[in-house]
Formats: C-alpha cells, structure tokens, sequence
C-alpha cells in the first residue's frame, strides 16, 4: 500500500472541560472524526472545529454516538434500532449545519466508543446506523472495523465500506480491539506506536496481546485525540509514514 489516511477523534471538549489539543491534531490528521454533541462536544466547540478542518482542508467525518454525555459514550445503550436511526440523523444533521457554515460538509461516518464497539457484532444496531446514513446521504461512505457487521450491512446497503486500522489500541488473536478494561487495550509510546502502524500498513499485519501476528487490513489509520500523548503519537506517526515514502491522504 502506498497510501493511506490517517483520522483521529476531535471536536470532543463541552464547555468549560477541554480535552485534547485539536488545533494541534487537525495540522497532523487527513480526516477529522468531529463529536456530535450526543457524547461529546458543545455547539460552539463543533463550530470552531469544523472551521479549523475546513481552512485546513482536513475532511470531516461525523463521530456518532449514544447520547451519553456522563459516560462519553463509552457505556452500551440498549436502544431500539428505529430510535437509534433517529438519533444518528440529527446528529447528522446537527454537524452538517455546523459545516455549511465553515464552507465544508460532512464527507464520511464513523460512530463512536460504545457505539463503534457494538455494531461491530450487533446486528440490529449496525443496521440503524446504515439506515440512517443511507436515508440521510447515500454517497456518504461508513468507517468501521474490517470484518463487522456495521460494514456488513453498509455494503448490502449499497455504500462504500471502509475498513480502519488502530495506531494505539491493542488488539485480540481475532484481530478485534482489546476492551479498555483489559491490560494492554491502549498503548503509550509514540515510536512503538509509529512502527505498529508501519507494519499494519506495508505488510497488513499487527501484533496482539497474545504475541502473535494478525492480518488487518484498512484503508484509514486512528489516532486517538484523547489519549495522553496523542499529538506526540500522531506526529510520530505522520513521520514514519512519510519517511517511509507511504502518501498520507483522506480515502475521500
């Protein structure tokens, strides 16, 4: 693979709480996964974000979540499809307005924590997410884990599937993530990191937690913006890419 784009999350500070450096981040990142306002981010944090990405010409994509704003959407919802499909088109919306104004509009999807981790197997879920996007805009393509159900349903659905990669999240001997609550689920040192995501993206391989290899496969990298370090892996990462001639570019 010569190319690769390379997303993390932002647009995630409500109010007062700020968390991660985004100006930072949106100088190093292709594609921006911007907070929705359901598990994160207030409207005046969504608008700023969006006009930075815009200036910069980073494509942005909408993090769609549980509304959870205690749990930063990292706790499973058991809502019902239908519901959940209403959700995720006003958080479509809501950001979309919020990139008219900057002069962009949202260019992908990708839902978030709890959310990203149960259409990965939950199959009524996945498909309220696609139902949404594909009754919101079609030619909006959906990020997800390779070999989900979420992209599952999106390619049955007739939209463009693409699959990612996790620059510092452990993952399992299946080639899933390491759940946050397990040892080794998150990692922490930057050219670790930076030489994983070289592997994963020449040679299509990662190492788990049991010490084996797996075959991953993706067409976008993620560093996390929340992280401690995040800016530091990232940069790092950005740098091992392109010294080792890989072009770091949006996949839309």
């Amino acid at each position: 693979m010569t190319a690769i784009d390379l997303n993390s999350d932002v647009g995630e500070s409500y109010g007062r709480w700020t968390l991660g450096d985004d100006d930072a981040m949106l100088a190093i990142i292709t594609s921006a996964n911007v907070a929705c306002g359901f598990h994160a981010g207030d409207p005046s944090t969504l608008r700023a974000t969006t006009s930075v990405a815009a200036h910069r010409g980073v494509v942005v994509g909408a993090q769609v979540g549980y509304g959870d704003l205690a749990g930063f959407g990292r706790r499973f919802v058991d809502v019902e499809p239908g519901a959940l499909a209403d959700d995720v088109v006003y958080q479509l919306g809501a950001l979309d307005g919020m990139c008219r104004v900057a002069g962009t509009r949202v260019r992908y999807v990708k839902p978030h924590g709890a959310l990203y981790n149960a259409v990965v197997h939950h199959e009524g879920q996945a498909g309220a997410v696609v139902a949404a996007v594909r009754d919101y805009d079609r030619d909006l393509p959906v990020l997800g884990l390779p070999g989900s159900a979420l992209l599952r349903a999106a390619e049955a659905a007739g939209l463009r599937a693409v699959p990612e990669v996790f620059a510092d999240r452990g993952y399992t001997a299946d080639a899933t993530l390491v759940p946050r609550s397990e040892p080794g689920a998150v990692l922490h040192d930057p050219e670790e990191v930076a030489q994983r995501v070289l592997r994963m993206v020449t040679d299509g391989v990662v190492r788990s937690v049991s010490g084996a290899d797996v075959a991953v496969r993706g067409d976008s990298v993620c560093v996390h913006g929340d992280s401690p370090g995040a800016v530091d892996m990232a940069t790092a990462v950005r740098a091992a890419l392109d010294g080792a001639g890989v072009t770091v570019a949006a996949f839309v």
